[in-house]
């Protein structure tokens, strides 16, 4: 129980704003780092196979997936189809950086951040002051509770931010101008409902939500354990950077068929949007996996394995342990502050 209580105070030891603080500065390096990696492989999937003019890709910032859609001539998105050829990953990242500039490696991320930077401060703040009300109510019991804590938390923010990825979906797919997209949302809700804002909402939850609560219980679980094999009081750095990396992986492993279905459900929908058309009604997610397993069998459920945990992994290490460490340096700068006071 070493780890815990000193978790418990600290989250109590900062203001929600400088959790906030700490969060976004978490996911601007998370994106920072990540995205290079995602452009590289967009980069790789276009030379292999060419996007079409209209077909929808997934674009990570390493915080949250995007939807794109290709576009003709000089778009903001004509950096997928730049002429370079590459032999592999590690040429890919030589010539970019070579040929068009090192910014290349960060192509697309300035929209993205527009959503992702507040989703993820949503995220780690509601999660740490959940956590904290729950153990405030019910002492150090209750090991269950970064699992309640990081399922709510989640789906308040995925419930937050599925209309605006909606609206930037429709604005990028069919280049609307904001009068023409206010008329446009305004006709969706007048014919199908103010639900209509959230399509897409139920296969992200059912990703998001259980791949949030594996990580927060697992992660609390692994800093706890190393925090007691190293006979520290609080969790150093490092072993915040590897109990992301340990339980990020463990969480995407286990929720990759879900991931598997969301995808497909989210370029059906940039597809919907692009042609103008409304998205059909899609079958339930169980039924999809049912279909995916059908056609391509238990390993179509896992499509996709190991570019997930290469993605993962580092994300959830560099996210969980800048805003570790953020909150840490909020705390020591309370502290002084109290005493200076006195």
């Amino acid at each position: 129980m070493m780890a815990e209580n000193p978790s418990v105070s600290l989250g109590r030891g900062i203001t929600p704003l400088q959790q906030m603080l700490a969060s976004g500065t978490g996911a601007l390096l998370t994106s920072l780092f990540v995205t290079p990696l995602d452009v590289v492989k967009i980069r790789l999937q276009a030379q292999r196979t060419p996007f079409s003019k209209g077909k929808c890709f997934l674009y990570c910032n390493g915080l949250m997936d995007h939807l794109y859609v290709c576009q003709n001539g000089n778009s903001c998105m004509a950096w997928y189809k730049a002429p370079t050829h590459f032999t592999g990953t590690l040429d890919a990242f030589v010539k970019i950086t070579r040929y068009e500039g090192i910014r290349s490696l960060w192509s697309g991320l300035p929209p993205t951040l527009v959503m992702a930077v507040p989703a993820t401060v949503i995220y780690f703040t509601t999660y740490d002051q959940l956590r904290d009300y729950l153990h405030s109510r019910m002492g150090n019991q209750g090991h269950h509770i970064p699992l309640v804590a990081g399922a709510l938390s989640r789906l308040g923010a995925v419930t937050v931010i599925s209309p605006l990825e909606l609206i930037r979906t429709k604005m990028q797919s069919r280049q609307l101008s904001y009068r023409e997209l206010c008329i446009c949302i305004q006709s969706a809700v007048a014919q199908d409902g103010w639900l209509s804002l959230w399509r897409g909402w139920g296969p992200t939850v059912l990703r998001d939500v259980p791949f949030s609560a594996l990580y927060w219980f697992n992660y609390e679980l692994v800093k706890e354990w190393l925090c007691n094999w190293s006979r520290l009081d609080k969790a150093t750095f490092m072993i915040s950077f590897t109990s992301g990396a340990v339980s990020g992986t463990v969480a995407a492993v286990l929720t990759l068929p879900f991931d598997v279905v969301k995808t497909q459900r989210q370029i059906e929908l940039g597809d919907a949007e692009k042609l103008r058309v409304t998205a059909s009604k899609s079958s339930s997610t169980f039924l999809l996996m049912r279909r995916i397993q059908a056609e391509s069998g238990i390993r179509g459920l896992f499509a996709g394995f190991l570019p997930r945990v290469v993605k993962v992994a580092p994300a959830c290490a560099i996210m969980i342990s800048t805003y570790e460490f953020g909150k840490t340096f909020f705390q020591k700068l309370n502290q002084e502050q109290q005493l200076s006071s006195l």
